[in-house]
Formats: structure tokens, C-alpha cells, sequence
């Protein structure tokens, strides 16, 4: 069976993205397939490309063939430099500047969170300790006004 690795077109029309995917040469261009592997979207800026490595490396090693579209997403992601042994398999995939930053921004953002939840926590337990404590002492001068009440309760019979 020849096995091909191929763009599977998805969306509107013009607007379009694709899937990389692993299928029998003989099959529709958006027919059944064998493995998704990554995803290609042309239409952003810039192009975003989305290939799992290591399924690729593995569908490159047991004979799969690249179409010449997907052999150029391969050389710009570096899986066809790393499959060949070429130099240069880090690639020259473009990634959006926002995102590295958005990345940061969210980081930060559940870090703050998580600061929070632990002083909230904190504030909780120091509370309730403060309760506690307040309730034993509460106890303990109940308990001594107890014996006194009982003692004031003997005095009056003692006088009878």
C-alpha cells in the first residue's frame, strides 16, 4: 500500500485550512485517512503550522511520502532537515509575537492567582484558630466561673 502524507482541506469557502494527514495514495483528497498529524492554517498571519514530530518522523521512516506541499510545511517546521540529517532542523517556522507574550501574561496571571488562594487560605486557617483559641478561653473562664458560682450556691446554705 502506498502511503502518502497529505493536506486534507477543511472550511468556507476561501477560507481554508487544512489537516496534515497520513493516507492510502489511492483515496479521496479528503477521504478517509490513515492519521492526522498536524494542522495548516494559510490564512493567518503568519501561517500557522502544527506538526507532531515525532508521528511524522515515524510515517517518514516507514516510507511514507510527502506531497510537495507538505515537504515544504516539513522544511519550514526542520522534520525533513531531522529525517534527512540535513543541518538547519531548527527550522524557520514564524511564530505570532503576541503569543510568547500572551503566554507570559496568563502565566503571571494564574501565579497571581494562586498567591491569592494561598493568603485567603492563610487568612482562613489564622481565623479559625482565633476562634478556637477564643472558644477554649471562653471554656476555661466558664469553668472557673462554675466552681465560684457553686461555691457563692454552698455560702448561702452554710448561713441557713
Amino acid at each position: 500500500m502506498a502511503v502518502k502524507i497529505r493536506l486534507k482541506r477543511h472550511g468556507k469557502i476561501r477560507t481554508p485550512f487544512y489537516r496534515v494527514v497520513v493516507a492510502d495514495s489511492r483515496t479521496k483528497r479528503d477521504g478517509r485517512v490513515i492519521e492526522e498529524i498536524g494542522k495548516y492554517h494559510p490564512t493567518e498571519e503568519p501561517s500557522l503550522i502544527e506538526i507532531n514530530r515525532e508521528r511524522a518522523q515515524y510515517w517518514l521512516g516507514v516510507g511514507a511520502q510527502p506531497t510537495e506541499q507538505v515537504l515544504a510545511l516539513l522544511k519550514v517546521t526542520g522534520d525533513w532537515q531531522t529525517f534527512k540529517g540535513l543541518p538547519g532542523a531548527e527550522g524557520t517556522l514564524r511564530v505570532k509575537e503576541g503569543a510568547a507574550e500572551a503566554a507570559a501574561a496568563v502565566k503571571a496571571a494564574e501565579d497571581e492567582a494562586e498567591l491569592r488562594k494561598a493568603k485567603a487560605s492563610e487568612a482562613k486557617a489564622e481565623k479559625a484558630a482565633e476562634e478556637a483559641k477564643a472558644a477554649a478561653e471562653a471554656k476555661a473562664a466558664e469553668a472557673s466561673e462554675a466552681p465560684a458560682a457553686e461555691e457563692s450556691a454552698d455560702e448561702p446554705e452554710a448561713q441557713a
